[in-house]
């Protein structure tokens, strides 16, 4: 322990990066991912094609799309931006099928019933759909979440600081100590990911439980 007591400031500082770094693209991997997933939802003849493409994206090893990202967009090599737009475009990957899933979730008879009551097709999305397809949204985002905040550790690579600087670090100079202070370092900030993202989904969507409920005795019913 008295590497991690002589290292306190940098362990809560690459934290700090790592949190920052995970943040942004998880966030913009939703914004963007959501919308998508609708579409290969809605417009079926596109759905093959877009989740081939975005499935394609996700094959592409991480230390090579953040190499090949710089000069593609004209950024700097060591630039975080370069990382933070690499890991946007796994966590779109990931999220539009979640996306899609989560639309194809919700029962038809519910929006016919919306349909009928007079909800014109963009109120139905935002406000029939997207919330009933909320609770497989969350699921979706807390495997991107997870996966954000692994890859973020390979930026390191790149000149890009984070945890992953105590993996490097730590097996260059032997420390065993701090190679094992960036995995449960990476592995706290995964879990206080996923918790943050079930407390949220508990919070803004308590129509969750009762659905899981529903569904569970709709399948005891069936045996």
């Amino acid at each position: 322990m008295t590497w991690v007591a002589n290292n306190t400031d940098l362990i809560i500082r690459l934290t700090l990066d790592h949190i920052w770094l995970s943040l942004i693209p998880i966030v913009l991997g939703a914004v963007i991912a959501i919308p998508l997933g609708w579409v290969a939802f809605r417009f079926h003849p596109m759905r093959g094609a877009l989740l081939t493409s975005v499935g394609i994206v996700y094959t592409i090893p991480s230390l090579a799309l953040f190499v090949l990202l710089p000069p593609v967009l004209g950024l700097p090599f060591l630039s975080p931006a370069s990382v933070i737009i690499a890991l946007t475009l796994y966590a779109v990957a990931i999220m539009v099928r979640s996306a899609a899933d989560a639309f194809a979730s919700v029962d038809p008879s519910v929006l016919r019933s919306a349909t009928a009551l007079g909800y014109e097709s963009w109120q139905r999305v935002l406000f029939v759909e997207l919330p009933l397809a909320g609770p497989v949204i969350i699921a979706g985002l807390r495997v991107v979440a997870v996966s954000t905040v692994s890859l973020v550790t390979v930026g390191v690579l790149v000149g890009v600081q984070s945890l992953g600087y105590f993996f490097t670090d730590g097996f260059q100079r032997r420390i065993e100590e701090e190679i094992l202070t960036g995995i449960v370092m990476t592995v706290f900030v995964a879990a206080l990911f996923d918790v943050i993202l079930l407390g949220i989904g508990r919070a803004v969507m308590p129509w969750a439980k009762v659905l899981q409920v529903q569904a569970t005795s709709r399948e005891v019913a069936t045996r």
